[in-house]
């Protein structure tokens, strides 16, 4: 099968190279299925996960990717839950080959049933930003209604979806970015947003949440803003400050197919959408992860028409 190949950490996106992999096998509990889409996060060729098995053994040339869309079409021995024919969205495991291929074999319990009127290209780009932000919010965060949230990155791909379920859920929503991405962050459902490079962050003042993906300097100073009982939760690695009187919490996107199915039920009643800014072919898939300028929205790779 073809597919898209890492074999150098240090290389980035710039290492990717389309190449012939041996189909992989439904094993336990897997499904094998075809892929008509994949989504790809940049992040993921720092994780150890794309290198290395659990053990820590080098398993290059690995496949990227872990966002999928797609039809079944074999169960491994013992699987339950889904069967050949459905078509399936869901995230594919860190350690394993991913879904920048023709085929990829996934843990049964990590698909949702992608219904048939939401489009593959769609039902990959929803998984890690999609479940990122559900957990963010709702698990980790402990969200109520009418608490305020402050969404950095708020209209790149998990923050637009941050901000989305937020405002939903009842929060009064204040957008971060750069000044081009204001009318986005403010179209997703921001009421307010702050411009990081010329706006003053502690103008915000007190906030009951923070939706933190950049970390560094600006996790730090939202620290500050956050109320009394309130949260400061990061997808940027162990928070480096602590809120006065409030938590702060890291944590890593876990699949749940009870929270996809949430999730894409929101897309089908037009209550969420998703950020895409890009739609490429496999056979293109390798420069539309080395673009010559700034894309906004997440890339999709759409393995079959």
């Amino acid at each position: 099968m073809k597919a898209i190949v890492v074999t150098d950490e240090a290389a980035g996106t710039a290492g990717m190279t389309l190449a012939e992999r041996p189909e992989p096998e439904a094993t336990g509990n897997d499904v094998l299925v075809e892929v008509h889409a994949s989504g790809f996060t940049p992040g993921e060729l720092t994780w150890p996960g794309t290198w290395t098995d659990r053990l820590g053994r080098d398993r290059t040339p690995s496949i990227p990717g872990h966002e999928v869309a797609g039809v079944v079409t074999a169960l491994g021995y013992g699987t339950r839950g889904l069967s050949v024919g459905q078509r399936v969205f869901g995230l594919a495991e860190w350690t394993r080959d991913g879904t920048l291929a023709e085929f990829v074999a996934v843990e049964a319990r990590n698909l949702a049933p992608l219904p048939g009127d939401v489009d593959f290209t769609v039902g990959a780009s929803l998984p890690i930003s999609g479940l990122t932000a559900w957990q963010g919010l709702f698990v980790h965060g402990r969200f109520e209604v009418g608490q305020s949230v402050l969404v950095h990155g708020a209209a790149g791909g998990v923050g637009s979806m941050v901000t989305q379920l937020a405002k939903e859920a009842g929060a009064y929503v204040i957008g971060t970015g750069r000044a081009a991405d204001r009318r986005t962050a403010l179209d997703f459902g921001a009421q307010e947003f702050v411009d990081l490079d010329h706006d003053t962050l502690e103008d915000v003042g007190g906030v009951d949440l923070v939706f933190d993906v950049i970390g560094g300097d600006i996790a730090r100073r939202s620290a500050g803003l956050v109320r009394a009982g309130g949260m400061l939760v990061t997808i940027a690695g162990p928070p480096e400050a602590q809120p006065a009187g409030g938590l702060a919490v890291d944590f890593v996107v876990e699949a749940d197919r009870a929270q996809l199915g949430e999730i894409v039920q929101r897309v089908r009643d037009g209550r969420l959408r998703t950020n895409i800014g890009n739609v490429a072919a496999l056979d293109d898939a390798v420069a539309a992860f080395n673009p010559t300028e700034r894309i906004k929205g997440k890339t999709i790779i759409c393995i079959r028409p």
